[in-house]
């Protein structure tokens, strides 16, 4: 039987909610040789991505690491690390990560409330400061910016929220973290974790996360016998953290100057990890936010040049992704198909009451720039007059050119 070729994916310019196209810095610092685990150029690298993501995250936290999964894997550690059974939790819902927090937390036995706000729209502090007085929950967990929607989550107002009621506060960042403010000890925020697969502009499979303080405590009181606290025979003061590869009490260890073994760290991860965060950093952390915010707003005019609706509360989208509505009588995959098929651009849809409904376009990371988003918009002109669409000729362009001040 013959072997398959070796691999070799076609070129496609990933302009859907991610992942997106890696910058190509970052891809080159994967295809590093490894070392050891424990080697002192291995372990220095650990300590420098600690550094790194301290100053992506906004924040002085000393628990700022990596965890070797995509970011779905950091939201359940987090979760299942912060979350004993019976433990009360609170999950503000506008779009479907909502939902994915609420079955991660049931799936660590706590009793989990939400509240809730139509999609398109974010949930307003008054609801949650009402939802929190009913439930004195021990954990708010918060989606900052959910891709199913585009919708930002304001976080003003939520540290004194969670003081009154002695409550952690848990943010999902992975679709929002460098491409929009996100300043983790300003806000207050004890949990936050990410991936690099959208603003970060890295490939999916490392997950960067941070912990104040108060969130260790809350972790270090669950350490199990393996971690060393607690003897064989001793009792426990608290439910063990019901995982063991995303037990962050562990992980902790592996990633302080202990360097107790948990798990072999993700090396090429890491060092893609390490490359996205000097990226970042090199151009600047307001100008990063700065660059995806103006092809954010490019993006947004040019559809709505091209004569197209934008979805959701604008107040409250996200600066790297603009939800599009389908026209009337369009095939939205079909759209979608010779996009990726004749221009090898991709875009993405949407799911559950939006599925069918919207077009999902981001500009994160290496592709807010301004070359792809004129080439993602001419190139949408073009399938949607082929599909019978009445868009104005050149209006997405013309439009898109008008916010960064260019002539034609």
């Amino acid at each position: 039987m013959s072997l398959p070729g070796p691999i070799d994916p076609p070129a496609r310019l990933l302009m859907g909610p991610g992942p997106i196209t890696a910058h190509p810095r970052v891809l080159q610092a994967m295809s590093a040789q490894l070392v050891g685990q424990y080697d002192p150029f291995m372990t220095d690298a650990m300590g420098e991505v600690m550094g790194l993501y301290r100053r992506v995250f906004d924040t002085a936290n000393e628990h700022t690491l990596l965890i070797d999964s995509t970011a779905r894997g950091a939201i359940e550690a987090a979760l299942v690390s912060l979350l004993e059974p019976g433990d009360r939790v609170l999950v503000p819902v506008m779009g479907r990560f909502g939902h994915l927090l609420v079955e991660i937390a049931e799936r660590c036995g706590a009793e989990v409330h939400t509240v809730t706000a139509p999609w398109g729209e974010v949930v307003p502090l008054e609801a949650i400061a009402a939802a929190m007085e009913a439930a004195r929950p021990k954990v708010l967990a918060m989606v900052h910016g959910d891709t199913s929607t585009t919708m930002r989550q304001p976080f003003d107002g939520l540290r004194e929220l969670c003081d009154r009621f002695d409550c952690l506060l848990y943010a999902d960042v992975t679709a929002t973290l460098g491409g929009n403010p996100f300043p983790t000890d300003a806000w207050g925020v004890d949990a936050a974790t990410a991936g690099l697969q959208k603003c970060l502009g890295g490939p999916s499979g490392s997950a960067p996360a941070t912990f104040s303080p108060r969130a260790v405590k809350a972790i270090e009181s669950r350490r199990s016998i393996e971690a060393g606290i607690r003897e064989p025979g001793d009792p426990a003061t608290a439910h063990p953290i019901r995982s063991n590869y995303f037990d962050l009490a562990m992980i902790f260890d592996y990633w302080s100057p202990r360097r107790l073994n948990h798990h072999t760290e993700a090396t090429t991860m890491l060092y893609g990890a390490r490359e996205c965060a000097r990226v970042i950093l090199e151009e600047g952390l307001g100008a990063y936010q700065a660059r995806h915010d103006l092809h954010g707003r490019a993006m947004l005019t040019g559809v709505e040049g091209l004569g197209l609706a934008v979805y959701g509360d604008r107040e409250h989208r996200m600066a790297n992704i603009v939800a599009v509505e389908i026209p009337d009588g369009i095939d939205g995959e079909a759209v979608r198909g010779a996009l990726l098929r004749d221009f090898g651009i991709e875009i993405g849809t949407s799911f559950g009451p939006l599925a069918g409904r919207v077009w999902r376009i981001g500009t994160m990371g290496w592709n807010a720039r301004t070359d792809a988003v004129l080439a993602t918009l001419a190139a949408l002109e073009a399938v949607l007059r082929r599909h019978g669409a009445s868009v104005a000729p050149g209006g997405g362009v013309d439009a898109a050119y008008d916010v960064y001040g260019t002539a034609a």
